[in-house]
């Protein structure tokens, strides 16, 4: 069975979320799924799970625990505008933020020089 132990959690009224590090107990299983997780901090943590970004986790070889550190969101406002894309990508919240749509190169000027 899967625990996690808040070891540190402060608040960020600025960015309007807590930053959160926390240790996973996963005796005899593997290490859980970035998914799992924020399942579980956003239940302990009584937040929903689209505000919860894990933002890393590592376990040692061999040991049944694992370190890590997330940030939960007041609203999702916040994570579209500081979370990073690829962060957005690895905790499946890409609809959070658009893609930006490319703009069309301004066609070439009149009455420009050749070199030759």
């Amino acid at each position: 069975m899967m625990d996690i132990e808040i070891k540190e959690q402060k608040q960020n009224p600025l960015l309007t979320r807590r930053e959160v590090r926390f240790t996973v107990h996963h005796q005899g299983e593997k290490t859980p799924t970035r998914e799992q997780v924020r399942e579980k901090l956003a239940a302990q943590l009584s937040s929903k799970k689209g505000l919860v970004i894990v933002d890393s986790m590592a376990s040692a070889f061999g040991r049944s625990s694992t370190n890590g550190y997330a940030r939960i969101y007041d609203a999702t406002e916040g994570i579209a505008k500081n979370e990073p894309h690829y962060l957005l990508k690895r905790n499946k919240l890409e609809e959070v933020r658009p893609k930006k749509e490319k703009k069309e190169a301004p066609p070439a000027a009149k009455g420009a020089k050749k070199k030759k």
